[in-house]
């Protein structure tokens, strides 16, 4: 039977700081779960801005990892390893959880690993739920929405996604055109609770084409053109908007899901039919419902985690760190984070690239260069001299020297993270004699 492992998880890829301590796999214990909104410092600007964002994590993510320790009620001895969000996201918030990450794994001695963003929300729901592998999963969020054949952790395949908004981007941006505040899919539902779904009979864009694709740009438009024909709108008119919006998204989400659905059937006839809904839209109950009735005439499993789980959190990047270390090896201290963007198909194969490529690079840089190299050399190659001298501590009168020159590891962070063909080295010039 495989051990009981106890993971400290740190999410911070767009506006919610969080922390988390995790028991697992045979377990399945959230003993922790602490999460910080930034939604007061981004109203006035009516989403998301990066670098306040970033800075709001810089300033209390120490704090909440600690709330998350004690609440747990776990020193660092209890824990057994570091697992944090890596990308895809807002890249100077991904930075700051984890190189904070790296920080506390140093320290305390701890493997360290990276989670995609995307796989914490799709393996949510093994730490929710009984569920064995393989299943159907629509990940619906701010950022993407897709249908993911899930055959295990770390293999997946996009089976349809949106060609244009994600669902939750397509709320948002409603919500900011009637003039509903931040953030504006927990305001658009709350409207469509108002309002009359058959007043505005708007599109559902795809449904008349093949695949699991989705469209929700055309979808806003025609909002948008029924609500300039009425302006200026009252209450009830948004109100009204709001519902037959949102029940186009659903029946939009419904259709395509009956559809993957039956593909999930014939690919793996001998396996439980389950659909997963994750993701923060997977939080709007009308959206849930919509799955479920289409579940439910598919004769297939639903599952869709609690409230506090479908946003972002950091329980479930702690539990997909479990899952992670399940397999084996961890990553290790030289692992930057993802670039935003990177899909979670593409996540690991990305990571194995990035660590050939650094072996690669210490086997050609391996303590050592040219000694006819000199600091005008390296300057010629794209560093300018005064930011190699500063790296190095080195004074202009050693650029002359043909000794051999050791490299600096500080030099060489900074330039690898600026070069990813060539990773030009600084080097520390010993003193003549």
């Amino acid at each position: 039977m495989r051990r009981d492992l106890t993971v400290l998880g740190i999410e911070t890829s767009c506006d919610e700081t969080a922390a988390a301590v995790v028991r697992g796999p045979a377990d399945r214990q959230i003993l922790s779960n602490t999460i910080r909104s930034q939604i007061d410092e981004h109203a006035e600007f009516g989403g998301v801005v990066p670098e306040i964002a970033a800075r709001a994590h810089i300033e209390i993510l120490d704090r909440i990892i600690a709330e998350a320790m004690q609440e747990a009620g776990c020193g660092w001895d209890d824990i057994d390893a570091v697992a944090a969000t890596a990308g895809p996201g807002l890249i100077g918030g991904v930075i700051v959880g984890f190189m904070t990450a790296k920080a506390i794994a140093m320290a305390a001695g701890k493997p360290i690993v990276a989670v995609n963003h995307l796989e914490g929300h799709a393996l949510t729901a093994r730490l929710t739920d009984d569920l064995e592998f393989p299943f159907l999963l629509l990940l619906v969020s701010g950022g993407h929405s897709q249908f993911l054949l899930v055959r295990g952790v770390g293999d997946y395949e996009r089976l349809g996604t949106t060609i244009d908004d994600a669902i939750g981007e397509a709320f948002d941006k409603t919500a900011k055109l009637l003039g509903l505040p931040y953030p504006g899919g927990p305001q658009v539902e709350k409207m469509a609770a108002m309002g009359d779904v058959e007043r505005f009979k708007l599109p559902r864009p795809l449904l008349d084409r093949p695949g699991l694709d989705m469209s929700f740009a055309g979808l806003k438009t025609a909002l948008r053109t029924q609500a300039k024909k009425l302006e200026p709108i009252d209450d009830q008119t948004v109100a009204d908007l709001c519902a037959g919006f949102q029940r186009a998204v659903s029946a939009v989400l419904a259709a395509r899901t009956r559809t993957a659905l039956e593909l999930f059937k014939a690919r793996h006839p001998d396996a439980e039919p389950v659909i997963v809904v994750a993701g923060g839209v997977a939080a709007n109950r009308e959206i849930r419902q919509s799955l479920l009735t289409a579940a439910q005439e598919a004769e297939a499993r639903f599952i869709a985690p609690p409230m506090n789980l479908c946003t972002d959190n950091a329980a479930m990047i702690a539990w997909a760190g479990i899952e992670r270390l399940q397999l084996g090896p961890v990553d290790d201290m030289t692992l930057s984070p993802a670039r935003a963007g990177r899909s979670i198909r593409q996540v690991r194969e990305c990571w194995a690239q990035e660590k050939k490529a650094r072996r690669s690079e210490r086997r050609r840089f391996s303590g050592r260069v040219r000694k006819d190299r000199t600091i005008g050399d390296f300057s010629h190659a794209g560093m300018p001299a005064s930011t190699l001298s500063a790296l190095t501590g080195n004074s202009g009168t050693c650029a002359s020297t043909t000794r051999p020159m050791s490299i600096s590891p500080a030099a060489r962070t900074f330039w690898y993270s600026t070069s990813r063909k060539r990773l030009i080295s600084a080097c520390r010039c010993p003193a003549a004699p």
